[in-house]
């Protein structure tokens, strides 16, 4: 049996396996910082701190297999990031080394800007699903949960930036209802309008 539910208390290390799990250009990025617990405190336990209520995973057999978190307002959560979350998070990483964990690390560091697209788009996401998960239709009815609780707010638009080099998510956000946006070299963003279905 496999289903899609609201987010509860407990559900952080799975959230925090799988985003380890796909950190890597939609593959495995365990051992590729010295701390692997880095790459949710970033991308995935924050949303679930800050909107819990915008937190749902998909389960497969009573296993968390996947999950979707993000923002309604992406301005106000970059500046909670900024001003609460990664203070605390962030004092667990010393800034003395080198490679992909600084270049990591200097991003959060840097972070609490709105970005390009939230004038249009003031909502974002995170979304991820374990390989064995994928191809069963968990990550689009993860997308229709997110977008369906961000219309009920009334939230006009929302987008997601990833890497340039995950083909696969290249081709699934199309598919369900987003389109391209302009980006920078290695990455990709993609937004929809919140009028829109998601097919």
């Amino acid at each position: 049996m496999s289903g899609i539910r609201p987010f509860r208390a407990g559900d952080e290390p799975a959230i925090a396996e799988i985003c380890v799990r796909t950190a890597d250009d939609g593959g495995d990025a365990t051992g590729l910082l010295d701390d692997d617990a880095l790459w949710p405190a970033m991308f995935a336990l924050p949303y679930a701190a800050r909107h819990p209520d915008l937190a749902f995973v998909a389960e497969v057999d009573g296993r968390v297999v996947g999950y979707v978190v993000g923002t309604d307002d992406t301005r106000r959560f970059e500046e909670w990031f900024a001003a609460e979350w990664w203070p605390a998070a962030g004092t667990r990483w010393p800034r003395d080394g080198a490679g992909r964990q600084a270049e990591l690390l200097a991003y959060a560091d840097a972070r609490g800007g709105a970005g390009p697209y939230a004038d249009d788009h003031p909502a974002h996401l995170h979304i991820d699903l374990l390989p064995e998960a994928q191809g069963r239709g968990l990550g689009r009815r993860l997308i229709a949960t997110f977008v369906d609780a961000l219309r009920r707010r009334g939230v006009p638009g929302v987008h997601l930036v990833a890497s340039a080099g995950n083909a696969a998510a290249a081709l699934f956000y199309p598919r369900v209802g987003f389109a391209p946006l302009p980006a920078p070299d290695g990455d990709r963003a993609f937004g929809l309008r919140l009028h829109q279905r998601v097919p």
